[in-house]
C-alpha cells in the first residue's frame, strides 16, 4: 500500500511511502485486539484500594448483650459487619491487575488495529515539521491543513522532537507517540494515524 508523503499545508511533496502489507495488510483477529487492549487497561490500573475487615476496625471486643434472654439476635463484636462502623465483608485489598499475554499475540493485535486503520483511509503521512520553539497554534494550523483537526488525533513520530511534542501537549484532541511504542489502545482509540515521515519504516521493521 503506497501514501502520498504531505507537507505542512497539506498538499503533496511529490513521494511516496510504502506501507508493508506484512503490518497494515493482514488479516484482522478482533480477538487478539480485545486482549491486548483489555491488558493495556489493566496495566493502568493502580489497584491500591483497600477497606478494613472487621480485625482491622476500631473497637472494642466485648460481647454486646448475654447470649439469651433477650428476644434479640446474638450479638458478639461491635466490629461485627452487622453495625455501624464494622468492618467491611469480602472488601477490595490491594492487588495487581496485570498479566501476561504471548509477544506473537500482541504483535497480531498491533498489525490488526494498523490494517484497520489503513483500510478505514485514517492514516496520512506528513513529512517532519520544523519547530524552532514549542508552538500549539503551529500544530493547530498543521491539524487544519491535514483536514484532521475535527478528529481524536494519533501523531507517531519516528524518533523524539522535543519541540513538536511540547507544541501537542496543551491540545486535548491530539496526542504524540514514538513509532517504537505505538500499542493497540491508543491506535483503536484515536479517529486519525499521522505518521510523520519516516515512521512507517520504523513500524514495518518492527512488526513485520
Amino acid at each position: 500500500m503506497e501514501l502520498a508523503v504531505l507537507n505542512t499545508q497539506g498538499n503533496e511533496t511529490g513521494r511516496k511511502v510504502v506501507l508493508s502489507d506484512a503490518v497494515f495488510g493482514v488479516e484482522a483477529n478482533d480477538h487478539a485486539i480485545y486482549l491486548d487492549v483489555k491488558q493495556y487497561l489493566a496495566d493502568q490500573r493502580q489497584g491500591t484500594h483497600k477497606s478494613k475487615q472487621r480485625n482491622e476496625v476500631a473497637g472494642s471486643t466485648r460481647k454486646l448483650k448475654r447470649q439469651k434472654g433477650t428476644g434479640g439476635a446474638r450479638c458478639g463484636s461491635i466490629k461485627s459487619p452487622l453495625f455501624p462502623g464494622g468492618g467491611r465483608v469480602f472488601g477490595p485489598v490491594p492487588r495487581d491487575y496485570s498479566f501476561k499475554l504471548n509477544k506473537k499475540l500482541k504483535q497480531l493485535a498491533r498489525r490488526s488495529a494498523l490494517t484497520y486503520k489503513a483500510q478505514a483511509g485514517a492514516i496520512c503521512v506528513v513529512e517532519a515539521p520544523k519547530f524552532e520553539s514549542p508552538k500549539t497554534k503551529a500544530v493547530v494550523a498543521l491539524a487544519e491543513a491535514l483536514k484532521v483537526a475535527d478528529k481524536k488525533v494519533l501523531l507517531v513520530l519516528p524518533e523524539g522532537d522535543h519541540n513538536l511534542q511540547l507544541s501537542c501537549r496543551n491540545i486535548p484532541s491530539v496526542k504524540t507517540i514514538l513509532a517504537q511504542n505505538v500499542n493497540t489502545y491508543e491506535v483503536m482509540n484515536a479517529s486519525a494515524l499521522v505518521f510523520v515521515e519516516g515512521a512507517e519504516n520504523v513500524l514495518n521493521v518492527m512488526l513485520a
